[in-house]
């Protein structure tokens, strides 16, 4: 073979023409390649000789990321002369044959429909508001590019796919359980995502937290930001965007305390932050220094009620949303079997075990 002849471009090989590449233990590039609808190749050129693997991958391929083609390397989906690559870090001889058998990035799937089971606790033509289970992820990121609440949406009602993020103009974390709103049109979500910028919309959560609070009512008022130390989590830090949690002591008993707690608006990780930071961390929080205890093994929070404008005609809308069994048995360990909702309608004058949800209007 003649080196000093230049490389020729990578070609496209449709799945029915492409050569199968020889079998190996680490995978079947061709075979993965077919799966995904396309298989690639590149001839090595003299001026490529002793390149790295994926350095050649992402001029055979430059609408994917270095990473992402550095994470087929790892699936044993690029193969040089038949054999499957090891190492994205290896180098090549000029002569060379690279195959890559491309498959979409984990993001590029995380918009598409996958139906769940979606407890509804209202729905009209406007918006639909769900129990949200806890384990659930609401929305796409890192970690979690399927399987979230925005995918079961989508799924749910197809005109979803035309909405910002499905119709969700709020989120509940990934282990907090309860009520959560969706809209189901553009105006609607646009009046949804106002009502809650001009906080005209009320939230009540029950919490469970360490420690027995001495005061009966609290509020915090503290700015939260970034966690200066873990960018995973936030912080009460001057400089912080103005944050307002009201804290009532439904019962404490046994180095716990059960709380009812309504916020005024919605920093990410609102009240864990706050309650944190005067000494009383979620059970079972771990991210802020709460440990398992009364049976929860995820953060002792639920979102008890909702209260908006209706996007149609501003009529108050009221939703409850009873906590699931976990919830309920730690909250009942504390506050006694017969305590009720603090925050639910009628002022929460319901049994823990009444029905799931109720619904009030008013003008």
């Amino acid at each position: 073979m003649d080196y000093r002849k230049p490389p020729r471009a990578p070609r496209i090989v449709e799945p029915a023409a492409a050569e199968p590449v020889d079998d190996a233990e680490d995978g079947d590039p061709a075979g993965a390649a077919d799966a995904a609808g396309e298989r690639r190749e590149h001839d090595v050129g003299a001026a490529e000789h002793g390149q790295r693997v994926d350095r050649l991958l992402v001029t055979m391929a430059p609408e994917f990321s270095r990473t992402h083609l550095q994470s087929l390397v790892a699936r044993g989906l690029v193969a040089v002369d038949g054999a499957p690559v090891r190492q994205a870090s290896r180098r090549v001889r000029a002569g060379q044959r690279i195959a890559v058998g491309l498959v979409p990035t984990e993001e590029s799937l995380a918009f598409r429909p996958q139906a769940m089971p979606i407890t509804v606790l209202y729905e009209d033509d406007a918006l639909l508001v769900l129990d949200k289970p806890a384990g659930l992820v609401v929305h796409p990121a890192a970690g979690n590019w399927s399987g979230t609440l925005l995918n079961g949406l989508l799924a749910r009602h197809p005109g979803a796919e035309r909405l910002p993020r499905a119709g969700i103009v709020h989120r509940l974390d990934k282990d907090t359980s309860g009520v959560m709103v969706v809209g189901k049109s553009l105006p609607a979500v646009t009046a949804l995502a106002r009502a809650i910028a001009e906080r005209r919309v009320q939230r009540r959560y029950l919490a469970i937290a360490h420690g027995e609070l001495r005061e009966p009512a609290l509020r915090i008022d503290a700015p939260i930001g970034r966690d200066p130390v873990s960018r995973v989590r936030m912080a009460v830090v001057a400089g912080g965007k103005p944050a307002r949690t009201d804290v009532a002591r439904v019962a404490a008993r046994d180095g716990c305390s059960a709380l009812a707690c309504t916020l005024h608006t919605g920093r990410t990780h609102q009240i864990r932050v706050h309650l944190a930071s005067r000494g009383h961390p979620l059970v079972a929080d771990a991210l802020y220094g709460g440990r398992p205890a009364l049976g929860m093994t995820r953060q002792a929070l639920h979102a008890l009620r909702l209260e908006l404008p209706h996007p149609d005609d501003g009529r108050v809308l009221g939703i409850d949303c009873a906590p699931p069994a976990d919830f309920a048995r730690a909250w009942e360990s504390v506050a006694g079997q017969a305590a009720a909702w603090p925050g639910a309608a009628d002022d929460g004058r319901r049994s823990p075990r009444a029905a799931s949800s109720t619904t009030t209007m008013r003008h």
